[in-house]
């Protein structure tokens, strides 16, 4: 019997998570989407799907990265305006959604530094607005019903807020093997929405309130809260 998952296959996509040193701390690029369509009016990084274009056909591991790289840098300049290298482009995790997602976007995000004196142009259209953000108080205002993200992005931006600044937080990436998610959804039994990955307790069978390690985002009302630990 096919899963859900194969009866609702993932697209490739990509992002880059482009990064600039700010007065305090580091900084990222975000964008917010129009109300239509995936993603909706939330603030995303620049990407999106892997065109036919963008890439390899060997169907190794090494033409998906490139293909990925390729597609990220496109959609950089089509949606920010900015001109990065792929090969500038540093792997830093791969995300799939849950198999019950509506639409699903099987993406590779990569970490790249802002272009020199590169001015960040948005078509008004797809993309409505820009801001850079430090990764701490794009969290903030998300608890703060400022702004939406989608679980992939306050990840990324939880990881990135213990950066000390942008050489350091690309070269601790070309460091360690991009981590993959897979995510899954469930409900605790007091209600709680959680998002869970890889390592958690709960990860296989969906038994969210199973005691043991845990690898996951809490996603209350109060705030938006990732725990992760082995005990």
């Amino acid at each position: 019997m096919p899963s859900r998952a194969d009866a609702n296959p993932s697209t490739p996509a990509a992002t880059v998570v482009v990064l600039r040193d700010g007065p305090a701390s580091v900084e990222v690029l975000m964008l917010r989407r129009n109300s239509v369509g995936a993603f909706g009016g939330m603030w995303v990084f620049p990407g999106g799907r892997v065109d036919p274009g963008d890439g390899e056909t060997g169907g190794g591991a090494a033409d998906e990265l490139a293909t990925a790289r390729r597609a990220a840098a496109r959609e950089a300049e089509e949606e920010a305006g900015l001109a990065i290298a792929p090969a500038d482009l540093v792997p830093f995790s791969h995300w799939v959604p849950p198999p019950q997602a509506p639409r699903r976007f099987a993406t590779w995000f990569f970490l790249a530094g802002a272009p020199d004196a590169a001015d960040v142009v948005v078509d008004g259209n797809e993309i409505h607005e820009h801001r850079w953000m430090e990764p701490a108080d794009a969290l903030r205002r998300r608890d703060a019903g400022e702004i939406e993200l989608a679980p992939p992005t306050w990840v990324t931006l939880w990881r990135l807020s213990h950066a000390t600044d942008v050489k350091a937080a690309i070269e601790e990436a070309a460091r360690v093997h991009p981590e993959h998610f897979e995510t899954h959804m469930g409900r605790a039994a007091n209600g709680e929405v959680v998002a869970v990955w890889h390592g958690d307790a709960g990860y296989d069978d969906g038994n969210i309130d199973r005691p043991g390690p845990r690898h996951r985002l809490l996603m209350l009302p109060s705030g938006w809260r990732y725990e992760r630990n082995t005990t």
